[in-house]
């Protein structure tokens, strides 16, 4: 299996096809996600790619591994990524 790209693979690789020295490639990369964490709140989409989205959990009754004993679990907020349909049509093929 292939690693994961790294950050400054990934800003060459964007400088690369764009036409843009890396420094701009990574002032946009750094944009972006900046956007992403400060809309995340409203739910922020990547057109193609996906929507990162809060997500309120319920408070739950678990158990723990080790001991088997129950308990119980908080409810909390989660950040979640959805995948948009396109993405994942692309990706896995579709059906």
């Amino acid at each position: 299996m292939a690693k994961a790209m790294t950050k400054s693979q990934l800003v060459a690789k964007v400088a690369g096809d764009n036409g843009l020295t890396k420094k701009q490639a990574a002032g946009i990369l750094d944009g972006l996600v900046a956007i992403a964490y400060k809309e995340a709140k409203n739910g922020f989409t990547l057109p193609g790619l996906g929507k990162l989205v809060i997500v309120n959990r319920k408070a739950r009754m678990g158990r723990n591994p080790a001991t088997g004993a129950t308990i119980k679990i908080p409810a909390k907020r989660v950040l979640k990524f959805r995948i948009a349909k396109i993405a994942k049509d692309t990706v896995l093929g579709k059906k």
